[in-house]
C-alpha cells in the first residue's frame, strides 16, 4: 500500500481474491520492517508474523493461481508492445519482471509453504501458544525462550530458511498488486458535503481513495458492482465518536482492473 508525505491511500478490494492478496502484502511488509529490529523482541515479532503468513496460506493453489495470473499479464503486455505509442523501455522492464517472477514460482515446485508448520515441532508449538494472549512467555515455551537468546546469525539463518519458501510468492504478489494499482491513473475529485458517489463502468478489482495528509479525515468506502460510495469521516479526538465531514473534501480516486485478455 502506498502512502506518501502528501497523500494517504485507502483501498477497498472488490473480491475475496484481492482481499487475500492485500492481507499477504501487509504481512510481508510487516515482516520486512520487523527484520530491522535486532533485539529479542524484534526477533519474536518477526517469527510471529512469519507464523501468521504461513497460517494464512492455507490455500494450496496460491502458487498455481499467481503463476497463471503472471503468465496472462505477460501475454497481454507482449501484445501491447506492438503498439507504436508504447514506451518500449518501460514495457520491456515489466515483461522482464513478469518472466523472472513466473520462473521463480515454477521453480518452487508443488510443495506447499504452509507444510513447514506441520513438519516443524518447534514452530507448531510456538503457533499453538501464540493464540493465547501472553501464551508465548518464557515459562510456557522454554525452548522458544532459549532460541531467542541464541546468537543473531543463528536465529537469522533459521528465519531465512523458513522464509525462503515464501520469497517467490512475496515477489509475485507485490508485482501483481503494483500492476493492478498502476492499471489506471488517479483522477481528482471532490466529495461535496463529505459524500461521493460513482457508477462503475466495469467490474473493477480494487477501489483506491487518496486523501490529502493535511486533512484529518478518512473514507468509509462501500463498493459493489453497480455503485461506489465514499463517505468522509472526521477522525478528530479518537476518544470520542467520529462524525461525518460536512465540507467539500478534495481527494483522488482510482478504480483498478487488470484485464486478462
Amino acid at each position: 500500500m502506498d502512502q506518501g508525505a502528501e497523500w494517504i491511500a485507502f483501498e477497498n478490494p472488490l473480491s475475496e481474491r484481492i482481499r487475500f492478496l492485500l492481507r499477504l502484502e501487509f504481512l510481508f511488509a510487516q515482516y520486512q520492517h520487523q527484520g530491522t529490529d535486532q533485539s529479542p523482541w524484534g526477533l519474536r515479532a518477526s517469527l510471529h508474523t512469519l507464523l501468521d503468513l504461513l497460517s494464512v496460506m492455507g490455500r494450496a493453489d496460491l502458487r498455481t493461481e499467481l503463476l497463471k495470473d503472471l503468465l496472462e499479464q505477460h501475454s497481454r503486455f507482449t501484445r501491447l508492445s506492438k503498439r507504436p505509442e508504447v514506451d518500449a523501455a518501460r514495457l520491456g522492464a515489466v515483461l522482464e519482471e513478469l518472466s523472472r517472477a513466473a520462473a521463480d514460482l515454477q521453480a518452487m515446485g508443488s510443495s506447499h509453504p504452509g507444510m513447514v508448520l506441520r513438519e516443524n515441532e518447534f514452530l507448531f508449538a510456538v503457533l499453538n501458544r501464540s493464540s493465547i494472549p501472553g501464551g508465548a512467555c518464557g515459562f510456557d515455551l522454554p525452548a522458544y525462550h532459549r532460541w531467542l537468546e541464541r546468537p543473531r546469525q543463528d536465529t537469522q539463518r533459521d528465519l531465512d530458511g523458513w522464509y525462503g519458501r515464501l520469497r517467490p510468492l512475496e515477489r509475485a504478489i507485490n508485482l501483481y498488486l503494483r500492476l493492478l494499482r498502476d492499471s489506471t491513473g488517479a483522477g481528482d475529485q471532490v466529495a461535496e458535503s463529505g459524500v461521493f458517489l460513482h457508477v462503475p463502468q466495469a467490474a473493477y478489482q480494487l477501489v483506491r481513495v487518496l486523501v490529502p495528509a493535511a486533512i484529518d479525515v478518512y473514507p468509509e468506502i462501500s463498493a459493489g458492482k453497480h455503485r461506489v460510495s465514499v463517505r468522509f469521516m472526521r477522525l478528530g479526538d479518537v476518544n470520542t465518536r467520529n462524525v461525518q465531514a460536512v465540507e467539500a473534501v478534495p481527494f483522488r480516486f482510482q478504480c483498478c482492473l487488470l484485464a486478462n485478455h
